[in-house]
């Protein structure tokens, strides 16, 4: 490789002085770096997703039980955003919004799909306007598609409704393999797989899986731009983890607080290995320094199962409150770190607000594209931060989540260091300084009312301006039963008891 890169340097060079001397040589920069093959490429772009990964589950955020050295590894060698959030405290919302780089609200996928349904509650919550990512979106993937990218997914995409009927494949991915729904087996699951893979067992780990096919994936288009996903059904329950890697954890000594469980430990190091397999394939084709590493969880980690099927407890968040399903820090705020070689400095740090919608204007700023003209885009594009620019602290970023699932529907809204819950059930704010109050133990609304009226006013303005669908009183409201899951609306056939 690294003689063909030089013969190839040889060559270009001799063609630059023979179009010098018969006077066809440009004398502009432009021709300059294309004739000795300075011109940049088109940076490839890997994002890892993780699946209900916390913001304190890797060493890079604090944690002292589980291991990471490769995503260790990758924030040494790129930045680590301290205040990103996902735009939703569940998956197929997030993910909405990633693939959009719309709010939820605004694409009008709230809940997972098909989402929870309480009968009894004393709000009738709002269905997804559609129970699969919408034909007419034009998403990331089929965005890079027009900068000439190869596009690959693989993995976790919850967004094909429940019915199948939109597969990434359709929605601008050249090529993936995906997984109906959202929970999965993480062994015994090759049935499951779409399209079907040959020669898998019950004995196949599906994180491994997955990511041989992203090193499949990147194996075969080296040669040029790409953009891939891997999104990973870890660490999502149920809790599944290779032996070996379990009896680690179990005679590992545990710290002297926190949850410790070997198991989700295990699941944690599982994707770290994944981590270091993808960085040492781009290694291999010597694509390190021309890719955009891009590593990021859909929504906040999982205490505990939200009926407590099985009592067992999973994870914590601490030091931030509550869990996934919650508009608390512990269901929003995630681990993202950022690597791009060249432009990122190493080892760098950021209080930036980030939030999922700004993934798409993200990508396509760094590949030099061009939004699509007839999509509202509401993320931001944060190459200025990746680049080391101030970020802007006016900033706003919303949330909206309508649902029963480990709290109640609510929306939220953070400016600065203040953050604004207002839940729907009813109608009363909780205002934090987050700068002082991380764990959110301190309300400020009636201390500082101004500020919470002011934030309460803005979004209520966004909940307008992107028509975001509200709970409505539920005449069958049932103070006894309100706790009861029901079959969904929009599904009857599915079984709270075995589907969610």
């Amino acid at each position: 490789m690294l003689a063909i890169r030089r013969e190839n340097r040889t060559r270009l060079w001799l063609v630059a002085v023979i179009m010098a001397m018969t006077g066809l040589a440009a004398c502009d920069k432009k021709s300059e770096q294309i004739a000795t093959g300075a011109a940049p490429a088109k940076p490839n772009i890997v994002f890892l997703l993780i699946d209900d990964m916390g913001w304190p589950d890797t060493e890079v955020y604090g944690n002292r039980f589980h291991e990471t050295p490769n995503i260790n590894q990758l924030a040494a060698d790129g930045m680590v955003f301290t205040d990103a959030y996902a735009a939703s405290p569940v998956c197929s919302s997030t993910r909405a919004s990633i693939q959009s780089g719309q709010y939820p609200a605004h694409v009008g996928i709230t809940d997972f799909i098909p989402g929870h349904w309480r009968p009894y509650e004393k709000l009738v919550v709002p269905t997804n306007k559609t129970q699969y990512l919408p034909h007419n979106v034009i998403t990331v993937g089929e965005a890079l598609k027009t900068q000439g990218y190869t596009t690959g997914y693989y993995g976790k995409w919850h967004l094909e409704g429940m019915d199948g009927v939109v597969w990434p494949e359709a929605q601008g991915y050249d090529e993936a393999v995906a997984r109906p729904g959202g929970m999965s087996e993480h062994f015994k699951f090759g049935s499951k797989l779409h399209p079907p893979l040959a020669g898998l067992t019950d004995e196949d780990y599906l994180t491994d899986v997955l990511t041989d096919q992203a090193l499949a994936f990147i194996d075969r288009h080296a040669d040029k731009p790409f953009f891939l996903t891997l999104a990973h059904f870890a660490v999502h329950i149920p809790l599944q983890a290779k032996q070996d890697m379990i009896k680690k954890y179990q005679n590992k000594p545990k710290p002297a607080t926190g949850v410790n469980n070997p198991i989700y430990a295990a699941m944690v190091e599982h994707v770290d290995e994944s981590v270091g397999a993808v960085l040492d394939k781009l290694d291999e084709h010597d694509l390190t320094d021309n890719t955009v590493v891009v590593f990021y969880s859909d929504n906040g980690g999982l205490i505990e199962r939200f009926d407590k099927a099985d009592g067992v407890v999973v994870s914590t968040n601490a030091p931030l409150r509550s869990e996934k399903g919650s508009l608390y820090e512990g269901g929003i705020r995630e681990p993202f770190i950022v690597k791009w070689p060249g432009v990122i400095k190493p080892g760098s740090k950021t209080d930036a607000l980030m939030t999922s919608p700004d993934l798409f204007p993200t990508f396509v700023d760094i590949v030099g594209g061009v939004l699509p003209e007839n999509q509202v885009i509401d993320g931001e594009s944060l190459v200025p931060v990746l680049k080391g620019e101030q970020p802007n602290k006016a900033r706003k970023i919303y949330f909206h989540y309508p649902h029963y699932h480990h709290s109640v529907p609510a929306g939220a809204v953070r400016q600065g260091d203040y953050k604004l819950i207002e839940f729907y059930d009813d109608n009363h704010i909780e205002l934090y300084n987050l700068a002082e109050d991380i764990g959110e133990t301190h309300d400020l609304s009636e201390a500082m009312p101004e500020k919470a009226e002011e934030l309460r006013s803005a979004l209520a303005q966004w909940r307008e301006s992107v028509s975001a669908a509200m709970p409505t009183i539920n005449e069958n409201f049932d103070a006894s039963r309100r706790g009861e899951w029901g079959r969904h609306p929009d599904k009857p056939d599915w079984n709270p008891d075995k589907d969610r």
